[in-house]
């Protein structure tokens, strides 16, 4: 019996003259799936169901064109940027025919290291590569589980050594603020003092804001949902806007969503950093400077960070949490204080056992 586990279900994999026949029992009881396995063998015995009634798998042009794409658009109809960013590396993946011209389950391990090949020839740096790769996997991922081909597809590894475009600029941050624009400076305000991702103050709405706090209603994640206490000044420009503003939204513009995008901060955000003799940066820093103050305090713990920042995954917040011996030491120390409850170290028992130890 070729049955195997992936994930919660079983599947069925095996050779039926000369072809692979392989698909999911959708269950997970095993005595179950080898039914399923032995009575879709029993089928192709007595000529019921053939192998050429298998689908043909679909080549990466097609499968992309007529199935993924389609299926991103539908579930991030509300996203216009992440519809917009898979649009863009189907096409660059379009550019390498030896991908895009294959049936996915010819698709090999060499082709895309091929892809690779000729994207590091053109200069590329991996974390763009890497993002086109992604998308590859997501692809792979999708076409195996809506059974678009009967075999494993090729693992797809990211390549190491990414350059990370985030980088913390504190110490030039009052002279970012005072550089900027009008619209720049409210919006690096919230970024510097509450963490929030940029798409999320993009779309802010002044419902959202509400007990001194921003209340994140939606995300890349369930646990993107949160609630950000302001900052005074974060306060005092909000309640200035109000006054300002009409409208539902924090930050309205006449674009097609109503609200500002990237595109309404770009020349802003780039005479700032001109103005104040500073390097370049992305809008992103903004946020990623926040994430790291907040983690350097001595007070913050990685849970509550990670709470705050909205992240799902303890890993991706432990980037910005970077301990030291003295901070170690003082979070000891507290600790020990509130278990025994003195400062210095010693306990009376301990001091007993310290004076019999010297008379003994």
């Amino acid at each position: 019996m070729a049955i195997y586990k992936r994930g919660k279900v079983y599947w069925y994999k095996f050779v039926w003259n000369g072809e692979l026949v392989r698909a999911s029992t959708k269950t997970g009881n095993r005595r179950a799936a080898e039914q399923i396995e032995s009575a879709r063998k029993t089928q192709l015995a007595k000529g019921e169901v053939g192998i050429r009634d298998l689908k043909p798998a679909p080549t990466l042009a097609d499968f992309a064109e007529n199935s993924f794409i389609p299926f991103v658009e539908k579930a991030s109809k509300s996203k216009p940027r992440t519809i917009e960013f898979y649009k863009m590396r189907v096409t660059r993946l379009k550019t390498f025919p030896r991908l895009w011209g294959t049936k996915l389950n010819a698709i090999r391990a060499d082709d895309i290291s091929a892809y690779i090949g000729a994207r590091q020839k053109l200069g590329m740096e991996a974390s763009t590569i890497n993002r086109d790769l992604a998308t590859l996997r997501c692809m792979f991922k999708l076409a195996m589980e809506w059974e678009a081909v009967s075999k494993l597809l090729p693992k797809v590894r990211l390549l190491p050594g990414e350059n990370r475009r985030e980088r913390v600029i504190t110490p030039d941050e009052d002279a970012y603020i005072e550089a900027a624009g009008p619209l720049l400076k409210d919006f690096a305000l919230i970024a510097f003092d509450c963490g929030l991702r940029p798409e999320e103050s993009y779309r802010l709405r002044w419902d959202q804001f509400r007990n001194g706090s921003i209340e994140i209603h939606s995300g890349k994640t369930k646990d993107a949902r949160r609630s950000v206490p302001d900052s005074p000044r974060v306060v005092e420009m909000l309640e200035r806007r109000r006054a300002e503003t009409d409208g539902g939204l924090i930050f309205p513009a006449p674009t097609k969503t109503g609200h500002i995008g990237s595109d309404s901060l770009k020349k802003q955000h780039a005479a700032a950093i001109k103005a104040a003799k500073l390097e370049l940066f992305v809008i992103y820093s903004l946020r990623h400077t926040c994430l790291t103050r907040w983690a350097q305090s001595p007070d913050m713990d990685p849970f509550t960070l990670k709470k705050l920042a909205g992240h799902a995954r303890i890993e991706t917040t432990m980037r910005y949490v970077h301990m030291n011996d003295v901070r170690s030491k003082n979070v000891l120390k507290k600790v020990w204080e509130a278990q025994g409850g003195h400062k210095s170290g010693r306990s009376a028992q301990n001091e007993k056992s310290r004076s019999r130890l010297r008379s003994g």
